[in-house]
């Protein structure tokens, strides 16, 4: 399946996504917001579904919670993916639940030995429950943790290599836990893994209300800052074009507004390739991005 430039999709976009001819034009939605027997919303997406690809972006399997993934959200969650069959299915490096209480955030974790063999047998759940291969979504971070066996590119690698996952790359986390943590973004980037990558994500980012710009928020509302861009340019220089979603969850403009932006990330992705065609001393022609297999299983054990 072909896929460049994505928008998430909102439900007073439905019609107007529906509309849309835009080349490689896919959409993104949280499963959780559309898990259920049927009704309206589920139509709507289906709608969508017969003319662009869908993606499902989980928010709440808790993967790097001290217990296994809820088996009934699992089952809803596969049955969605029967019922959409999505062209990429994600999950974030984070925890969301503990005793049976959910908690409204993407909570971070020490990156130690024992989390590793915890995420990675949730992981591997996950992917037996939905029958395909998932991607999973570096962090924001937002203050240091104590505890780390491992660098997190690292262990996003060993993520990868063990349960046979693909990773999400989310631009905007690097930028703003960079800022806040106080390392190289465009260090990290390049030590990222990019045969792993099978998505990314750009979205816009905010200043905290106090702190100011000492703090920066993952708040998806407002455009991909000019800062973001270019860290995105020097991602998909090096490693390529991937199928590439833009963010918005606040603030939420007019689609044709979010349209634009997309279109900005598509010509990205173009460049990218016809660049690295000049540099391989091949045909100038650019070519679709291909998103990353959702494989099966047995295609990647």
């Amino acid at each position: 399946m072909d896929l460049t430039a994505g928008l998430g999709l909102k439900p007073e976009h439905y019609d107007a996504a529906r509309a849309c001819t835009a080349r490689g034009l896919w959409f993104e939605v949280h499963p959780e917001n559309y898990m259920v027997a049927g009704g309206p919303r589920l139509r709507w997406l289906e709608a969508v579904r017969e003319v662009h690809p869908v993606a499902l972006h989980g928010v709440s399997l808790s993967l790097a919670g001290d217990a296994p993934p809820d088996e009934d959200h699992l089952a809803r969650f596969a049955a969605l993916v029967r019922r959409i069959e999505p062209a990429l299915v994600s999950e974030h490096l984070a925890w969301s639940t503990l005793n049976g209480q959910y908690f409204p955030d993407l909570l971070p974790f020490s990156r130690s030995n024992e989390a590793l063999r915890r995420i990675t047998a949730n992981i591997e759940r996950t992917q037996a429950a939905l029958g395909r291969r998932i991607a999973i979504e570096n962090p924001s971070h937002y203050l240091h943790i104590d505890g780390h066996d491992w660098d997190e590119i690292e262990f996003l690698r060993e993520l990868a290599r063990r349960t046979g996952c693909g990773l999400l790359l989310d631009v905007n986390n690097v930028h703003v836990s960079a800022r806040n943590l106080g390392f190289d973004a465009g260090t990290y980037l390049d030590r990222f893994p990019g045969a792993d990558v099978m998505e990314i994500h750009l979205a816009g980012h905010s200043c905290d209300p106090r702190l100011g710009e000492a703090l920066l928020i993952d708040s998806h509302d407002a455009p991909v800052a000019p800062e973001v861009w270019a860290l995105y340019r020097r991602l998909i220089g090096r490693i390529g074009a991937r199928a590439t979603l833009v963010e918005r969850d606040g603030n939420v403009p007019a689609f044709d507004e979010l349209l634009a932006e997309r279109d900005v990330a598509a010509a990205e992705l173009c460049a990218a390739e016809m660049a690295i065609s000049d540099a391989n001393g091949l045909p100038r022609r650019p070519k679709p991005v291909r998103a990353a297999a959702a494989r099966s299983m047995e295609a990647y054990r």
